[in-house]
């Protein structure tokens, strides 16, 4: 494992214990950042990067029965949460590293990804192993549940140009990628980007 999944690792396995406690108020943006994502039933759906699994429901429901809901975390604790909390019972839990995931080509529908892409250690490789997984007009959601400015005020540091979530930046990222952004918001309750699989 590389040294900056030895670091995300540390880093979630510290907090995973108080996660939800922390940030007990998310609920609400997650559920609506899915409605809003427009799964339909029967999709094949990957939360990757799924923590203690907060987003699971409201993907299940998107999905109904028929649907396959995959969360996937590379923090054992995180998932440990995500079991003691009843997440297990919304979608299989994978322990892997979403740079390398182990589905085939083409396998999923849509992929959501809350809070993921400032931990990615490598963004570019990364989007391109979640564009691999995912067909062709499939989709990917980049979810937070504040956005930027609040996100950088929260925890005590300036808004910089080279935020890699500013859409100069994070749409070229994800068109070298193998996806094309669909819409970007960007507010105080919430960061969301879509973007589509290209052929």
């Amino acid at each position: 494992m590389s040294e900056d999944h030895t670091r995300v690792q540390e880093f979630f396995g510290a907090r995973a214990a108080d996660w939800d406690r922390k940030f007990p108020g998310d609920g609400p943006a997650f559920t609506a950042a899915v409605a809003e994502f427009g799964l339909r039933p029967g999709d094949r759906v990957l939360d990757a990067g799924c923590g203690t699994g907060r987003a699971l429901g409201a993907l299940r429901r998107a999905v109904g029965p028929a649907g396959l809901v995959v969360g996937a975390d590379v923090t054992p604790q995180m998932l440990a949460a995500a079991q003691r909390a009843g997440r297990g019972a919304e979608g299989a839990l994978l322990l892997t590293d979403v740079a390398r995931l182990p589905l085939r080509d083409g396998a999923l529908d849509a992929v959501f990804a809350a809070g993921l892409i400032a931990h990615l250690p490598d963004p570019s490789s990364d989007l391109r192993e979640l564009a691999r997984v995912v067909r062709p007009g499939g989709r990917l959601a980049l979810f937070h549940p504040i956005g930027r400015a609040a996100l950088a005020a929260r925890q005590g540091r300036e808004l910089t140009p080279q935020d890699l979530r500013a859409a100069h930046n994070l749409r070229p990222l994800l068109s070298g990628s193998g996806w094309e952004m669909a819409s970007y918001a960007d507010e105080d309750h919430r960061f969301l980007v879509v973007a589509v699989r290209r052929p």
